[in-house]
This record gives structure tokens, C-alpha cells and sequence, in this order.
């Protein structure tokens, strides 16, 4: 049975273990360095490791920052994050890279692996997610996205378009936070990643207001659904960031079928902007044309000159 941690708990427990929390009951994680330390004079912000072996992509690019037991302790509960919007190929996470990560937390002695979720059972099986969580023996909470009671509001004193979050209350029974998206097209603002995959925490009815009628082709509406983006990234602050960047679409995003490119990549870090601005160089954009990283730029939730960040690439 799950013990759930409360409000002054769950801050005691995260100081322990890498969430850097606020005091007071909005649970707004403050940012950290998003820089890992790997040995003495050495330190790398992203670690990008290709190969046709996605499965060891992932084990390895963990590695390259260091190693899981660096972001998961013993006995910790874990929170996943993975995107499974559509089970078209090339528009959710892969299911070797979720297998990859719950490994790794087993490895790393962690008493719960909980993949959190507000779409359905089925979403997870036509991904094939459902049965790797299952023959891992990892968990998967599934989260009534229509139930307003499952959610808890969170303050955002520094939003800017978004005032307050509706977070998933089974989240905040969790210790550490690791997010995985797959980075694809997007219909309104062209681009999805580390930071937009939160709003799958976030209440269906929350999400919605960020979403003005003509989102899709309306710069000033597309600005304000990044804005919101943005500062719903100020309240929640993934622990780490595992991106499927393997094979994914470029079209007709974020559900698809869609055009499809195979940069065979696996993307992880701690810095979301930066994260986020690397995946967009993996086809053919800048960094500086989605609103919604320059938007997180903005809010000092990470870097968005590449120049300035230490990007580790190996080929397995």
C-alpha cells in the first residue's frame, strides 16, 4: 500500500534526495544548477547518445551525467513522465526507453517506480507502455483527468499569463520526478519537448484555458499557450530529463501520422530550455523560433545559447 507524504514531509524528503522546494504549500521547486559534475574538471550539461540500440542509448546517456544513483536514492518513489498522446509511430515515447529508465531506478534501489498519467488505459497499450511498466514491476496511476477533486491548485506568483496550476495530487506522493517526452511537431506552436510534456500533470480543465479558439495559426494565441507553458515550468521541476529523440515526426503533430526522421538519439539532462533548444537543431530549426523556449528563457528555467552549455555526444 502506498503511504502518502504530506505537504511538510514531502518537502523534508525532497531536500534529501535533489528537489530544491519552497517553503509554504505551492510546492514551487526553485531552480537548480542545471549542470552535473561528472569528475574532477568535467562537467556536462547534456549528455546525446545515437545508435540503433535505444535501450543502451538511454542507459548510457544516464551515464554520462554521472550515473541514475546520482538522481535516484535508495528507497526513493519515482514519478514518470512519459508522452503516449497517440500510438501513431514517431508521437510517444518509446517503450525501450521507458523499460530503459525503470531499470535504471531498480538498479538504484528505489522503493516505487510510479508512471503518472491523465489519459487512459488505452493510450499506454497502444503505445505498448502498459506491458513493459507491467513486466518491470513498476506502477501505473492513472489519473481522472475530469475529477477536479485528484488535483491540487499551486500558485504561480511569478506567471505571467498562468496564475495557478491544477497538479495531479498523486504526484506530490512521489520524491523524485523524471520526465520523459519525445520531442515532435506541434500543431499550434511547432514544437513539443520537456517543458510542454508537464501539462500532463496539469488538470484537462486548467490545460484548456491555455488554449484560445484560434491556438493554431494566431501568433498572439500561440504566444499566449507558450506563456502559459512557461509558467506552469516554474512550479515543477523535473529531477531529469530522458527525451526520446530516436524517431519521431515532423508533420501533423503532436498526434500525427506524420512525416518521420530517425536522428536515433537519446537526449538527457536537467536544464529543460537547453534540452529543449537542442532538440530543435535535430531538425533543421532554431532555437530562437519557438516562442516557447525563449519564453522559458525568459522565466531563467535554463540556457538557450547552446554555445554556452557543455553537450557530451557519443555513438553506441
Amino acid at each position: 500500500m502506498t503511504v502518502k507524504i504530506g505537504r511538510r514531509e514531502f518537502v523534508k524528503k525532497s531536500a534529501k534526495i535533489g528537489f530544491s522546494t519552497a517553503v509554504g504549500s505551492s510546492f514551487i521547486y526553485q531552480l537548480m544548477d542545471g549542470s552535473i559534475h561528472v569528475s574532477a574538471g568535467e562537467k556536462i550539461d547534456i549528455a546525446v547518445v545515437s545508435g540503433n540500440d535505444y535501450f543502451k542509448n538511454t542507459i548510457r546517456a544516464v551515464e554520462l551525467l554521472g550515473g541514475i544513483k546520482k538522481f535516484v536514492q535508495k528507497k526513493s518513489k519515482v514519478a514518470i513522465l512519459a508522452n503516449v498522446q497517440s500510438r501513431n509511430p514517431g508521437a510517444f515515447t518509446k517503450p525501450i526507453l521507458l523499460r530503459a529508465a525503470i531499470s535504471m531506478c531498480k538498479e538504484a534501489g528505489a522503493g516505487e517506480i510510479n508512471c503518472v498519467s491523465l489519459l487512459p488505459r488505452k493510450n499506454w497499450e497502444g503505445a505498448g507502455l502498459a506491458q513493459v511498466i507491467e513486466e518491470e514491476g513498476a506502477n501505473l496511476k492513472l489519473i481522472d483527468r475530469e475529477n477536479e477533486t485528484l488535483f491540487t491548485t499551486v500558485p504561480i506568483p511569478k506567471g505571467k499569463a498562468l496564475k495557478e496550476a491544477r497538479i495531479m495530487k498523486e504526484f506530490f506522493n512521489n520524491d523524485v520526478f523524471i520526465n520523459m517526452p519525445i520531442t515532435k511537431d506541434h500543431a499550434g506552436n511547432l514544437f513539443t519537448g520537456t517543458m510542454k510534456n508537464l501539462m500532463g500533470l496539469n488538470s484537462r480543465k486548467s490545460n484548456r484555458s491555455f488554449h484560445r479558439e484560434d491556438w493554431r495559426t494566431n501568433r498572439s494565441s500561440i504566444e499566449f499557450l507558450d506563456q502559459c507553458i512557461a509558467d506552469l515550468n516554474l512550479v515543477i521541476k523535473p529531477t531529469l530529463c530522458i527525451v526520446d529523440a530516436t524517431e519521431f515526426i515532423t508533420t501533423n503533430g503532436p498526434f500525427g501520422p506524420g512525416n518521420i526522421i530517425k536522428p536515433q538519439k537519446v537526449v538527457v539532462g536537467v536544464d529543460r530550455v537547453a534540452i529543449d533548444a537542442y532538440c530543435t537543431t535535430l531538425w533543421g530549426m532554431k532555437p530562437e523560433d519557438i516562442i516557447m523556449i525563449n519564453k522559458g528563457y525568459e522565466h531563467k528555467l535554463g540556457e538557450i545559447d547552446l554555445k554556452k552549455k557543455k553537450i557530451k555526444e557519443v555513438k553506441v
